[in-house]
């Protein structure tokens, strides 16, 4: 019964690090078009309005946003389905897994958004990027860790996926609590009328992915206009799909679902989003910009907080007998491994997008310069220091 197990796992990490190593070249070659006479068509496509409308009503957006509301949505349904699965029948299904990966996530998204904070103190506009150093991108990370093959044992790339998960939660509630627009009660009177029928499906067992689906759009949809962020309809939808079948009990709809979507936000969706948000502009930052208190919180908070945040909270929790080191985990390994978590690109991008899309101060300085800066300084130092700590075969 273990091998099926180890094949998914080993298969999921593999998706995971070929789908970093795409979201790099994707985000390159956005660098590339805003930097070569590409930037017209790069900003044109971009730009280019799209609209759906029935009756009175319409949802017209920029191709940008689809992409960051919409396309995300698949990409936080996709987040949900594996939280389910991993509370259910995975790794955090044991509770003494996720003791250490919990605590780490826990100061992983603590000390950056504090560090942020301390640079833009100031300023109340600015401050509302708290969050932006507080994400852990798992593709990126698990995509530097192929770069030392065979020498990373299993453990490390268990902590750092389940750290990974903890760390999606907290930003799930981070875009919940904190990053709504105005809100529109007979929209959340929609989507609070989604739930109990998604609720009758699961309890009935349905597994028809068409009406999931269908109340899925709809609630997304209802999300979009009722000011809380749409993205959030993708996790609430995936608690409802059911772990296992009526009629079939081998046969889990939960995992077929995520089965099938992961190679579709690995090599689209995450590609397509990097490329529409990683599109920097060089020829307009200055001195005056890249030290500008956004980047710079953001970078440090990457870069400083989340090795200190992830590190030092798992060593106090260790040394207070709360948890004890995996195996296969050295001290200087597990560092290695949370300054790895300071790449937050996918998720700090997203959330960037949130604080600052409404408003002009993005003119003054550019937040991604930051996480670029971070997440790359992050995959460099927990590249060496892996590289040094990890056995030679």
């Amino acid at each position: 019964m273990s091998q099926p197990q180890e094949t998914f796992i080993s298969g999921f990490f593999k998706l995971e690090s070929a789908s970093g190593i795409i979201l790099m070249c994707a985000a390159v070659f956005a660098m590339l078009c805003a930097n070569t006479p590409l930037q017209t068509y790069y900003s044109l496509i971009l730009d280019t309005p799209v609209a759906i409308r029935i009756g009175a009503f319409e949802i017209a957006k920029p191709l940008l946003l689809w992409i960051n509301d919409g396309l995300m949505a698949v990409f936080f349904f996709l987040v949900g389905l594996e939280l389910k699965r991993e509370l259910i029948d995975g790794e955090l299904a044991d509770r003494r897994n996720i003791i250490l990966p919990g605590i780490g996530a826990l100061g992983g998204m603590a000390i950056p958004a504090a560090i942020y904070t301390f640079f833009n103190l100031g300023d109340d506009v600015t401050r509302s990027g708290w969050a932006i150093p507080a994400a852990t991108d798992i593709a990126f990370a698990l995509g530097v860790l192929t770069l030392l093959g065979s020498r990373v044992p299993n453990s490390i790339k268990i902590f750092l996926t389940s750290l990974a998960i903890f760390d999606d939660i907290g930003a799930i509630l981070i875009i919940a609590l904190f990053y709504t627009a105005k809100i529109s009660l007979f929209s959340l009177l929609v989507v609070a009328c989604c739930i109990p029928l998604l609720l009758l499906f699961n309890r009935r067992q349905v597994e028809s992915k068409s009406l999931y689906l269908l109340v899925g759009v709809v609630m997304w949809a209802a999300m979009l206009k009722s000011g809380v962020h749409a993205t959030l309809a993708g996790v609430i939808l995936a608690m409802f799909i059911p772990m296992k079948s009526k009629s079939h009990p081998q046969h889990s709809p939960l995992k077929e679902m995520e089965h099938d979507l992961h190679s579709v936000v690995a090599f689209w969706i995450l590609p397509i989003f990097a490329f529409a948000n990683a599109g920097i502009n060089f020829s307009g930052i200055g001195l005056a910009q890249m030290l500008h208190p956004v980047p710079v919180g953001i970078a440090l908070g990457l870069f400083i907080g989340k090795q200190l945040g992830v590190f030092g909270f798992c060593w106090l929790a260790i040394k207070m007998s709360l948890t004890r080191l995996p195996q296969g985990i050295s001290w200087l390994s597990l560092y290695g491994t949370a300054a790895l978590c300071g790449i937050g690109f996918t998720m700090s991008l997203f959330i960037g997008s949130l604080a600052f899309e409404e408003t002009d101060i993005n003119l003054i300085f550019d937040d991604r310069l930051g996480i670029i800066v971070g997440s790359l300084a992050s995959g460099l130092l927990g590249y060496l220091i892996l590289r040094r700590s990890l056995p030679k075969s």
